[in-house]
């Protein structure tokens, strides 16, 4: 058998995390594939960290990133990029993750050459166009065009049958974060020197992630107007918000929850970092999505600011509680959980997103898909 030509692609540090374990795992059998990888740079400076982190061989790097880029002008510089880089490497898969502008444009420009295309962390649906915002809509495009669907739970599988794609083309995989989260939480993190020093570790601490572009005007400020209220009333608390680098968030929050000296601001954590401190945190605050799978690796309970997710499965198995952006809710549910011990917040069970071996069956699956028996088998079962 010819080896694989796979081509992944990525631009953000959430599809950088996700696809790194994958990259390993493709790249320790160089029997079977050959890979390339393209980073757009739709997030440069988050992205490098990863890249670094895990030490990825980047191939092509298109470096698209702008500033206060808009989303139609990101999207056809894309897709003009990918198109030349698909022209060169001419690949079998193209591979993407998740729901990004990236993986949109990737798959899209794939799909016009009569490329196939792989998406990692298929199936995942709000049903709500607007929320979040792009990402729903790019996930269910990609899903419209993909040949292959590594789904991460039950869930997604299911979403993806309703949808009348073939469950042939299925395959429940984990969520190849956890996979690349587990790998790190193994390594040694200095706290003192990094960029968690100025936060003292003796003290609970509460974690804040928020930048939903959906969020953006009044709900954003009413959510900041928890995350201030809440740090003056548990004083014994430390409030870690390391803020996005987007403009729309960087200013409103620097203007409304600045001078605590309890809530600390931060410059975007590096990915191991970000582990340290999820593995030791009180509260997870969050609107983000990786951490509503991540956080249940640590038993620790998830406050998701949004009105839907597309992660339920965290709410089902009582890690995550949907809470929205209004200011009331916010510190009502937030208080409830601050006036308990940590023994008694922690979440049991095990994580409903993966065991830490998702890449692997990724990699396995593409092998099975590349053996011609397979795929005539697979042809005869969709007529």
């Amino acid at each position: 058998m010819d080896k694989l030509k796979i081509l992944v692609a990525f631009g953000t540090r959430p599809e950088a995390i996700k696809l790194a374990p994958v990259i390993a795992e493709l790249r320790s059998r160089p029997n079977d594939f050959d890979v390339k990888v393209c980073l757009t740079g739709q997030h440069r400076q988050m992205v490098d960290q990863v890249i670094s982190l895990f030490d990825i061989k980047v191939d092509y790097d298109l470096n698209l990133m702008t500033l206060n880029q808009s989303l139609e002008s990101i999207m056809s510089r894309m897709l003009i990029s990918f198109s030349g880089v698909l022209e060169q490497e001419r690949p079998i898969w193209v591979l993407v993750q998740g729901d990004t502008t990236t993986a949109m444009a990737g798959s899209l420009s794939a799909f016009y050459r009569g490329i196939k295309v792989g998406h990692v962390e298929a199936g995942l649906r709000t049903y709500d166009l607007q929320r979040p915002f792009p990402e729903e809509f790019n996930r269910r495009l990609i899903d419209i065009i993909a040949e292959a669907y590594f789904a991460p739970t039950e869930i997604a599988r299911a979403n993806l049958l309703r949808e009348g794609i073939l469950n042939e083309k299925i395959i429940v995989t984990g969520n190849t974060g956890i996979d690349a989260l587990l790998h790190v939480s193994q390594r040694d993190q200095d706290w003192s020197s990094g960029p968690l020093s100025s936060v003292p570790r003796n003290r609970r601490i509460v974690l804040i992630t928020a930048h939903r572009r959906e969020s953006f005007g009044s709900p954003f400020r009413s959510l900041c107007r928890a995350l201030r209220a809440l740090s003056e009333r548990f004083t014994d608390t430390e409030f870690v918000y390391p803020v996005h680098l987007n403009p729309n968030v960087q200013s409103v929050v620097r203007e409304q929850l600045g001078g605590r000296p309890n809530l600390h601001l931060l410059a975007p954590l590096d990915y191991a970092s970000m582990v340290t401190i999820l593995h030791c945190c009180f509260l997870v605050l969050t609107d983000s999505g990786g951490i509503q799978e991540e956080a249940p690796s640590f038993g620790c309970p998830i406050l998701v600011l949004r009105d839907t997710t597309e992660r339920p499965e965290a709410v089902s198995a009582g890690f995550a509680k949907l809470v929205g952006t209004g200011e009331d809710r916010i510190i009502a549910e937030a208080t409830v959980l601050l006036q308990k011990t940590r023994e008694s917040t922690r979440v049991r069970g095990a994580n409903p997103f993966g065991d830490g071996i998702a890449s692997r069956r990724i990699a396995d699956h593409l092998v099975k898909l590349s053996v011609p028996a397979y795929r005539k088998q697979t042809m005869l079962k969709a007529v």
